[in-house]
């Protein structure tokens, strides 16, 4: 599972929802504006990161935009979501093959 903490006008947060859309893997959106309580939980369970957006996937702290773009141009983002083919990318429940 997937979950991204993020804020509403935080470009940072929209662009790593377009690459995990490009992905075509779901995610689970946690809105922290507003919600102090909310927001402390998420920099102690980030280990003390304090921007937006925070991405996990499963128990693995993956970080902010900058960390999931570099994952993925590395070709390592695909392992981590446990593609064994990462041409292959589920669109509305199918899989579509591209390469």
């Amino acid at each position: 599972m997937i979950e991204i903490y993020t804020t509403r006008h935080c470009p940072y947060c929209h662009a790593a929802k377009r690459l995990l859309s490009r992905k075509g893997v779901g995610f689970n959106e946690v809105d922290v504006s507003g919600d102090a309580k909310l927001r402390s939980d998420t920099v102690g369970r980030a280990n003390g990161r304090t921007t937006v957006p925070q991405i996990f996937v499963g128990s693995t702290h993956v970080g902010g935009y900058d960390d999931l773009f570099a994952l993925d141009r590395a070709g390592k983002l695909d392992l981590l979501l446990g593609r064994d083919d990462p041409s292959r990318v589920l669109v509305k429940g199918s899989l579509h093959d591209h390469g």
